[in-house]
Formats: structure tokens, sequence, C-alpha cells
């Protein structure tokens, strides 16, 4: 796709052509970047509500600063498609979360600009901290910037990061992107007269001037703290910020770019920790995602798909809802992922009984904790590559205690377009390890109904784990607990299938008569049968979307270990690197897991046995 036919825009192909702007023509260029990325992303799919309301705040950050020596991080990593503009990589944006194209987030090895990657919020200060820490001890005057969301707030590690920036006298400048706070309404003329203000000399040399005359009178020195604290606590909201020790600014208007300029110049002339509060419109520009934000957060392309075919997402969707009217003890809980983890609807019918606490995982999982102990049924609705973020609270305040809850795990496996930030790649392994934990992989609707029903009604840690996309039209029989299900009768090999990946094997085994067991549990596995398969056939072929360290494919050759049985047996899964972005089929070729690869791999096993 062609960039369109815009001077302004056509002309920057750099930080320095864009540096050779006017200040009068940012607005115009501001103007072509929106109709650039509304067009290329309904094209290619991609974050289209949240990159329009920063085009702005991207140009004026560029336009001040000099990335790569200044140092830009972006806590939301779908955010930087301007900023990817501006460093060089218009021309690719043809290929925007593609196989091979450009990543959708910002990746270290596709650019000198992109100088962290971040995909899970929150990382932003820390980061940032770290390297103006560096500079500070390097004695360089680069300067470390963290651009952070209003939503990435609500998760501790940046009140931890803040806590720690705010207590050093680096060059970290943290930069909040309010879209959503109730805080924009002060957004005007005075306040960004005032941001203007605070951040320049006067107010600044006042403020430094003042701390060394009354430093030897402390009661008067505390009584200009508070007096000053007091004063901008009336027409500002920065007093919470003040107190972790940064000099706050703001809030102002993030599309209005004579003022972000203008106050991000006096702040490049500042010392010490500093706090620019920002406040935008997500989907700013384009009105159907002004309207619809959420909607529009994430487009993807048009694609055609039968109309009775309904994603695990969906399914789970109506199978909390359906089970809500049975069970008043159930709640659903979900950090920030209501609409992506299928709750909407839920959160309509029964907002008494959901609970979104926000990008805070760790407090979702011990949060479920203390419901369940009085006598609630919490349903924790998690994506995969976020549950992650929670692994303590899973061993020590739900493991340990053996206090039982479901977990209804989306995202497991390769997700495609999003790339390696949002895989869930590790969930069996970091899992399977956790005593009184039980971990179950549905391949079709009926089996993920089945045994979200049946994690339920145990008494015990369920994790029911399904992958992002359709469910599969293969038919099985009712799930009981522990048991596993022979889809096809075969000969002289057996696939053990540990999820959806089992359609890439059944043309295999149609083609070959080996035998399809479909494991459906990862934790606790079939011994039984897998011990029975070892004596039945000759070998074993096992096969999961998680990666092969500690997956269910070691589960297996654990157990034919311990029962000092020697039968050959092919592991597949995952292998030991992170997987790029791409479509799901694509990425699964990659990683030699689609059909015509396995097969290879079969046959090049059994020559060699």
């Amino acid at each position: 796709m062609d960039a369109l036919n815009s001077k302004l825009l056509d002309q920057v192909n750099s930080l320095k052509d864009l540096k050779k702007l006017e200040k009068k023509q940012l607005p115009t260029l501001a103007s072509e970047i929106r109709e650039f990325l509304i067009k290329s992303i309904q094209e290619t799919g991609g974050h289209l509500a949240s990159n329009l309301g920063v085009i702005e705040l991207t140009i004026a950050l560029h336009y001040i600063y000099n990335s790569p020596k200044d140092i830009l991080i972006w806590d939301v990593g779908h955010q930087t498609y301007t900023h990817k503009i501006l460093t060089g990589r218009k021309n690719q944006f043809n290929t925007l979360r593609q196989y091979q194209g450009l990543s959708g987030f910002p990746k270290r090895d596709e650019s000198d600009h992109d100088h962290f990657g971040t995909g899970h919020s929150s990382t932003s200060i820390s980061a940032a901290f770290g390297m103006a820490e560096a500079f500070n001890k390097q004695r360089s005057n680069s300067k470390s910037i963290a651009i952070i969301g209003d939503g990435a707030l609500t998760a501790g590690m940046a009140f931890e990061a803040l806590n720690n920036a705010g207590n050093s006298k680096s060059n970290i400048l943290v930069i909040l992107n309010d879209n959503d706070m109730s805080i924009s309404k002060n957004v005007g003329a005075l306040n960004n007269y005032l941001a203007k203000l605070l951040s320049g000399k006067i107010y600044g040399g006042f403020k430094s001037t003042s701390k060394q005359i009354f430093e030897k009178v402390p009661s008067i020195l505390e009584l200009a703290k508070k007096t000053e604290e007091h004063v901008k606590g009336m027409v500002t909201p920065g007093t919470l910020f003040e107190e972790f020790g940064f000099n706050y600014i703001g809030p102002i208007d993030g599309h209005n770019l004579d003022v972000l300029v203008d106050t991000l110049e006096n702040i490049n002339n500042l010392c010490g920790p500093q706090f620019l509060h920002v406040v935008t419109k997500k989907g700013n520009g384009f009105s159907p995602a002004e309207k619809d934000p959420n909607k529009f957060h994430g487009i993807s392309k048009k694609t055609t798909l039968p109309t009775n075919q309904k994603t695990f997402t969906q399914v789970f969707g109506e199978w909390i809802l359906d089970y809500a009217k049975k069970d008043k003890s159930l709640v659903a809980i979900t950090p920030a992922m209501s609409d992506g983890s299928g709750l909407t609807a839920f959160a309509k019918k029964y907002p008494s009984r959901f609970y979104d606490v926000g990008i805070a995982e760790q407090h979702a999982v011990t949060f479920a904790a203390g419901l369940a102990l009085k006598g609630f049924k919490p349903v924790i609705a998690i994506y995969s590559t976020f549950m992650q973020r929670a692994y303590d609270q899973i061993i020590h305040d739900v493991a340990l205690q053996n206090i039982p809850m479901l977990f209804a795990v989306d995202r497991a496996g390769v997700v495609g377009a999003d790339g390696p930030t949002h895989n869930g790649s590790f969930d069996i392994s970091f899992i399977r390890c956790i005593p009184n934990t039980v971990i179950m992989n549905p391949i079709n609707e009926q089996e993920l109904c089945d045994m979200l029903t049946l994690s339920y009604k145990l008494n015990k840690i369920c994790f029911v784990r399904y992958p992002r996309g359709y469910a599969s039209n293969l038919k099985t029989t009712a799930v009981k607990f522990g048991e596993s299900v022979e889809i096809k009768k075969g000969k002289k090999l057996v696939f053990l299938c540990f999820g959806p990946l089992i359609e890439n094997v059944i043309p295999i085994a149609e083609k070959y008569n080996y035998a399809v067991i479909n494991m459906r549990f990862a934790k606790p596995i079939d011994q039984k049968l897998i011990l029975a398969a070892a004596k039945k056939y000759k070998y074993i072929v096992t096969i999961e979307d998680n990666t092969i360290a500690g997956g269910a494919g070691s589960s297996v050759l654990e157990l034919l270990s311990k029962n000092n049985i020697q039968i050959k047996t092919l592991v597949l899964g995952y292998s030991d690197e992170f997987s790029e972005h791409g479509s799901q089929g694509e990425i699964h070729k990659n990683l030699n897991l689609d059909t015509r690869s396995i097969e290879n791999k079969i046959v090049n096993f059994i020559s060699k046995c």
C-alpha cells in the first residue's frame, strides 16, 4: 500500500525530516498521519483507536527530544504506530502484524528507536528509571521518558517504580496518557496555561531558590511546601505524584500541538523526576472510533467464516452467562479484559457479580481467593500470557492453601498477529509443576462447556485453557475427570494430543492408519491409558500447543520413566524460542507444527529408530 498523496507526510521519512518542519506545520502532519493510519489499519488490521489518540503526543515528543540519544518507552506498546512512521518505517505499514512484517509493538531488533520491548503493561517507568539512572552514572545528558496509560497505573509495578524513581535525582520524565479519568474535565485554557507556567523557568527557579533560602528555617520551609501543595492541589490533580517526589505538570490537552511542544520544551530544561499529565481521546479524529473506542481498539482483516462457527471465547461467554442463572454464588473476575474474555454480556446482566479489577492480575487472583473462602465461586477469565504475572499468587495464595476456583485461560498457545508478548506458550509448563492443580485442554465447543462445568463443580483449582479463534468441528464424547478418549483406532503409532493441534495430526493418522487419542487433561494425565498404549503401539507421538520444556509431553516421558517402560517417543510442541507474529497457521508452519511438517518429522523419526 502506498502512502497517501500528501506532500508533508511524504517529506517526513525520518526524525531529521520532522525536525525541519516549522511548528505551525505539525497539526497538518498530524491530520495526514491520522488519515494514513485509518486507511492502513483497515487494510492490515491492528490497534486503531489507541493509536489515533496519541498522534499529536508522539509528534511533539519526537519534535523536542532526540531519539535514539534520548529514550522513549511506550508502556502500552500497541500505541506506537505514529512512532514507527516517524522513525523511518512508514513504507512498511502494508506488512503491519503480518508474518515477517512490521511488528505491532516496539521491537528492539526492528529499530534503534525501539528502546524497550513492551507488550504487557505497567513496565515503562521501571525500565525508563533504570536507563535514567544509567545516564546519571555515565554523566550523560540523555533524557529518559516513559509514556504510560491511565489504565496501566492500576498495576502495582507502576507505583513501585514511581516510589523508587521519585526518590532519585535522575532526569526521568513520566507522561501519563489519560484518556478515561474523570480528571479530564479539568482540561482547558486555564490548565494549559498553568502547565506552561509550572514547567517554565520562573516557577521552577522560584521553587529551587526559595527552597535554598528557607531550608535553614525548617518551619518556614514546611509552611512553604504545604502552601505550594494546597495551591497546586486546588487547580491540578498532582498531589499524589508530588508525594512520590515528582514535579507534577498538567493536565494539558494531548491534541493541542502548540501546548504540547511548548510544555515539553520547558520540561526538557528541567532536572530531576518530572511528571506530565496529558489528556487524550481514544479514536480522536475518527468518529466511529470516538463513539465506540472498545470496538475499534483492535480491528482485524475481514474474513469469511461459517455463520454457525463460534470462537472459544464466545462459547465461554455463553457458558458463564447460562451457568450464572443456576448458581447465584458464581462471580466473574477479569483483569481489564472483559471484552476480550467474552464477559461483556455477563457484566451487563450481573453487574453486582462482575469484577473488572483493572490491569492487576496479581490482585485478581488473591481477591478471588478471598471471595472463595467466604462461600463464593470465582471464575477468573484471563489471558494465558497475562496469567504469568500472577504466578506467585497462584502458588502462594491459591494452591498452597488449596482454595478451589476456576481459571478460564483464554489465548492459550499461538495467538497470531500480536506476537510473542501475547502468545500463551508456557502455561502448561508453569502450572503443571504446582501441587493441587488441574489442567484441561478442550478441542471443541462441547468439550469446553463440559470442562467448564466439571471444573466449576470440582472442589479443585482448575485451569481450562483454550486458544484464540474458532472451535473445532471434531466430534467427541462427554468429558470425565482425568480420562482421555480415543478419537481414531490405528496401528503401529499413537498420537497423544493435548489440545487443538489434534486437527493437524488427523490427516496423518488417516493416511498411515495411526491411532489418535484426545488426552483432554494435561494434569492429571490418563496414566492407565498411556501405559496401555505403550504396550500396544511401537511409537508414541505427543503434541501440544505449549513449549516442549516441562509441558504435557514431558509428563508422559516422566510416567514412562517411572514405570521403566522403553518405547520410542517423539515429543512435539513449541521449541525453545520465542515465536514471531503472523497468522496462527503461518506461525505453526514456522514452528514445524503444520500437518506437512509433522508428517515429515514422523517419517524421519521412524526411519532413525
